[in-house]
Parts: structure tokens; C-alpha cells; sequence
């Protein structure tokens, strides 16, 4: 609670500033000297989507940081900032951001939660899907661009958006668009015929958190894991031995673990069963900048090869 009050005096005392502030060379708020869109995003992922979609017409800030988790954020000062002077922003939504309702709580403060308010959904459109934890059936699933159909909606959406704000420039936004998504759309196909060289039987992924739903029907594979999203609760003794369990029963020949997470839970499985972590894989956030997955392109084809290398080891 004192962390959120200490939040929330920042918060205003930004505005304030902002509010008070003269742009320098007569430049209206919100616009750098370039005339670029300001944009804000939730977190990397978004980030890179709709740097690919806007190209040099953009400068776009993203709130969680490469890396950190953005199910819950702690919003700074300069994210406020960012945020009241954006000509757009973009969130997963699904439920994503709901964490503390840190999101929603950040657009009121930035004035951006009106119903005219350039604020975007990127999963628009997407068929959610569900958690299947008891107490937790009506929660959304918010992991949709790991399946990269998925990522091609966001796309189309990013598109779509960039367009309605800035008319003047819809062919620059259709012309970025159509390239990057017949990337993400080869990139699908590249995984499906991959991935249908593995027995049905050995496609089945390990991970720390649930979040390979939407990758699972798209490649179709079984998930394990350990919890089911990423909250206060991660890693407890019941989590550990109910994967533990799934792991001896079918024996399962590999563990995977994600980037943004603590791996001390996923290691702990792997002494318990003997079964060896084979890679890291990608779901929050992006990797860092000039390092393996620093965009959606790399990271997902990082996911791809990285889980088939790992179940066809011998």
C-alpha cells in the first residue's frame, strides 16, 4: 500500500510538471521536433510489433523494461509522463496488465482512460482463451502472441490504429504491415512443418509458468507446468509436486525454462525427477538489445528451434 501511495505522488507530480511545461520550439505536446508519433506500449513485445508496423514514423516508449514482467508493473514518474503526452498507446489487455490494475490506474492518471482516448487494444479480435486453475475459469489467458497467427492479428491491429490517428501516411503503415506480416506469416508455416517432424507423443513442453496455450493449439502440443500465471504464488511446494507428478507419470525426457523468470522453481523439478532443463525459452519480454531475441521475430524463431532441438535430443 505505501509502495502505491509513494506511486501515486509521483504520479500527480509529473502531470503537474507536464502540465506546466512549454514545448520547446513551439512543438505541440506529444510531438518531438521530428513529428514523429509518440507512442507508448506495455512492454517489449508490443514494442517491436509496432516499431516494424510504424517504421521511422514512430518513437515509441515501452513501460516494462526488457526483461522485467509486465503482469505486474510499478509505473515510473517518466512513464507517466510519456504516457500523458502520447498520441497513442498500445496494452496486450487479456487480462496482461491487471496486475494491482497497475494499467488502468496509470491511463487515469495520464488522462488517457476516456472513451476518445487514443488507447489500443493489440489483442483485439484474438479468440482468448482460459485458465483452467479452480476459482480462475473466467480469467483470460493473455499469452496470444505465442502463437504467431496471433502476432499477425496484433499486427493488423497495430496497422489499423497507426492509421486512424495519422491518415496522412496509411500507405507507409500498409507498406510496413504487408512486408513484416508475411514474415511472421513464414515464420508459422517454418513451424508447423518443424514441428510435425516430432511424434505426437513427444510434443509436450515443460515450462515454469502456463503460458503456452495459444502456441500449444497452434503447434499442437501438450503443456505442463508448474503454475498457471505469473502472480505472488510462484514455485509453492503443491505446484512443484503436481508437475513432478505429470513429469514421472509420462515420462518426460526435458524441462524448459523462461528468460523473465526466476529458474531456482524449474530446478528444483529437475532434481526431484531427474530430468535435465534443455533451454530457455521467451514469453514476457523480449531479449535484450543486440543479444539472441531482441525482437518478436527472433525471439519466436529462438522459441522454435531452441524446443525442437530440446525434444529431439537424444
Amino acid at each position: 500500500m505505501k509502495k502505491w501511495n509513494l506511486f501515486l505522488v509521483f504520479l500527480v507530480s509529473s502531470v503537474l510538471m507536464a502540465a506546466c511545461g512549454t514545448p520547446q520550439n513551439g512543438a505541440e505536446p506529444g510531438k518531438s521536433e521530428s513529428d514523429k508519433l509518440q507512442v507508448v506500449t506495455t512492454y517489449s513485445i508490443l514494442y517491436d510489433i509496432v516499431k516494424n508496423v510504424g517504421g521511422d514514423r514512430v518513437e515509441i516508449h515501452s513501460l516494462a523494461p526488457v526483461g522485467s514482467n509486465p503482469h505486474e508493473y510499478d509505473p515510473l514518474p517518466a512513464d507517466v509522463q510519456k504516457t500523458t503526452d502520447a498520441d497513442a498507446v498500445f496494452y496486450n489487455g487479456l487480462n496482461l496488465e491487471a496486475g494491482n490494475s497497475w494499467f488502468e490506474k496509470l491511463l487515469h492518471t495520464a488522462g488517457k482512460s476516456g472513451q476518445d482516448a487514443p488507447v489500443f487494444r493489440m489483442s483485439e479480435g484474438v479468440a482468448a482463451k482460459h485458465l483452467t486453475t479452480k476459482g480462475k475459469e473466467s480469467e483470460e489467458d493473455p499469452h496470444a502472441w505465442l502463437d504467431i497467427r496471433n502476432g499477425i492479428k496484433y499486427a493488423e491491429n497495430a496497422r489499423d490504429a497507426l492509421i486512424k490517428i495519422d491518415p496522412a501516411h496509411k500507405e507507409t503503415y500498409e507498406q510496413n504491415a504487408k512486408k513484416y506480416i508475411e514474415q511472421l506469416d513464414a515464420l508459422h508455416q517454418e513451424a508447423v512443418k518443424q514441428y510435425n517432424l516430432i511424434p505426437k507423443e513427444q510434443r509436450v513442453l515443460v515450462t515454469s509458468e502456463g503460458a503456452f496455450k495459444y502456441f500449444s493449439e497452434a503447434y499442437n502440443f501438450d503443456a505442463a507446468y508448474i503454475w498457471e500465471i505469473n502472480a505472488e504464488n510462484q514455485g509453492t511446494p503443491e505446484q512443484v509436486r503436481q508437475v513432478v507428478d505429470v513429469i514421472r507419470e509420462k515420462k518426460l525426457p526435458a524441462l524448459f525454462v523462461e528468460t523473465s523468470i526466476d529458474p531456482r522453481s524449474m530446478e528444483m523439478v529437475s532434481r526431484e525427477t531427474g530430468v535435465p532443463i534443455v533451454g530457455t525459452v521467451f514469453t514476457d519480454s523480449l531479449g535484450k538489445p543486440g543479444e539472441d531475441g531482441d525482437t518478436y521475430i527472433k525471439m519466436m524463431e529462438w522459441n522454435i528451434k531452441t524446443i525442437y532441438d530440446g525434444l529431439t535430443k537424444k
